[in-house]
């Protein structure tokens, strides 16, 4: 019986180590998130569109009801819009001081903006509770159901424009105008100044041409 001889392979050497690479902050593409907002906006802009062509064709459906001309009360509708494009004008002025890299003047124009918006909300509230009073509530007719319908889309925009608005105050506020903060302010700025485009169609369609005959 022959012995048998056990023999092993050699240890192959330890391979060298592969390099790791760990990034430390996060990757954000340049412009990526204003081009992806302005795309939202777009979409709103067809939500709108379709609400601006359903009054276009339900708008002189009263139902034997009131009309814009009986309804609409002009002088308050036009210190609502004031409000509104005043608005815009001080977010313009708070995107200003922030290219100027001045915190405290951006939260001022920013908390005027917000009041101006707040004051545009209470108004249209207003408006609705009246009409609603006067038996006008968006049952009444189609004309009534599209008015809502529109009007209150637009509202519920701002609601939300102002909700952000101070969140990004509380964020500046802590954080101060950084890369980030700055991006955010400019997307809101975009979202509001096509709030101010909505009203002034709402304005011009519904409203002016509303009190017709």
């Amino acid at each position: 019986m022959s012995d048998t001889l056990v023999t092993s392979a050699p240890r192959a050497r330890d391979s060298a180590p592969v390099p790791r690479y760990y990034m430390t902050e996060a990757v954000h593409t340049e412009n990526g998130t204003l081009l992806g907002f302005w795309l939202y906006l777009m979409s709103d802009c067809l939500v709108f569109a379709c609400l601006f062509a359903c009054y276009g064709v339900l708008g002189r459906n009263y139902a034997a009801g009131p009309s814009g001309a009986d309804l609409f009360d002009l002088p308050l509708v036009a210190v609502n819009t004031s409000l509104l494009l005043l608005s815009s004008i001080t977010y313009g002025f708070a995107m200003l001081e922030m290219q100027r890299k001045r915190m405290a003047p951006v939260l001022l124009w920013l908390a005027i903006t917000g009041l101006l918006g707040a004051g545009f909300l209470g108004l249209e509230l207003f408006e609705f509770a009246h009409l609603i009073h006067e038996g006008a509530g968006p049952q009444r007719s189609a004309f009534l159901s599209s008015f809502f319908t529109l009007v209150g889309t637009h509202g519920l925009h701002v609601t939300f424009g102002i909700i952000w608005l101070v969140t990004l105050m509380v964020q500046v506020g802590q954080h101060g105008l950084t890369v980030e903060n700055k991006r955010r302010l400019m997307c809101l700025s975009m979202f509001w100044h096509f709030l101010d485009v909505v009203w002034i169609g709402v304005f011009t369609f519904v409203y002016l041409m509303g009190v017709l005959p």
